[in-house]
């Protein structure tokens, strides 16, 4: 059995399988994928910003932008997972600590309006987006809805946000850099994809 995650019969998964458990009730990984990516895409498309200041970004917001994209998939969206994650040699943030550490980083969004110039809103947005996907603070769906609050935040902060057509293992590697401490992919993906708003 595949373990993505490295936990043994996950609770999160139907028993003696790898597939997450879904409201459809989806039994095949590939079927779930697949419908998955259609929610996903769906509620995305008709998703409408309705704030305009840094602070309404808030723990809420966040766990608000999982639920809104996996709403129709799983019963726990915009939920902290509860089990303790790991992908290869990369272990994520105890599931004890997930709300003070996310905290703590959105906490620091605001000061994005300090930022003297769009360099320094990419390594600011840059280092925060990182530390975020080290809390991998979902059972599924990290990468999707973070993504997707930071476009709503950068719009906010008065930037565009267009994520470069790059390789699904050159996402990868950058994020697994940033995780030992080496931004320096991530940032180049970050600079790319952030441009003022015309």
């Amino acid at each position: 059995m595949r373990d993505k995650y490295g936990v043994n019969q996950d609770p999160y998964c139907y028993p003696d399988s790898d597939v997450l458990i879904n409201l459809l009730n989806l039994r095949d990984a590939d079927a779930l994928a697949e419908a998955e990516s259609q929610f996903v895409r769906f509620r995305y498309m008709e998703y409408v910003c309705k704030i305009n200041v840094l602070e309404d970004f808030t723990l809420e917001h966040f766990l608000q932008s999982h639920h809104v994209l996996f709403q129709d998939i799983y019963a726990w969206a915009g939920q902290f997972r509860n089990i303790d994650i790991s992908k290869g040699e990369t272990h994520f943030c105890n599931c004890q600590f997930i709300g003070r550490e996310l905290a703590k980083q959105l906490k620091r969004l605001p000061t994005l309006r300090e930022c003297e110039d769009r360099e320094a809103v990419v390594a600011l947005t840059t280092d925060i987006f990182c530390e975020i996907n080290v809390i991998h603070p979902f059972r599924e769906g990290n990468g999707r809805s973070t993504r997707f609050f930071f476009e709503e935040l950068l719009f906010v902060a008065g930037y565009e946000i267009a994520w470069p057509a790059i390789s699904k293992e050159t996402w990868i590697k950058a994020n697994i850099d940033g995780f030992y401490g080496d931004l320096k992919g991530l940032n180049v993906i970050f600079d790319q994809a952030i441009q003022h708003r015309m």
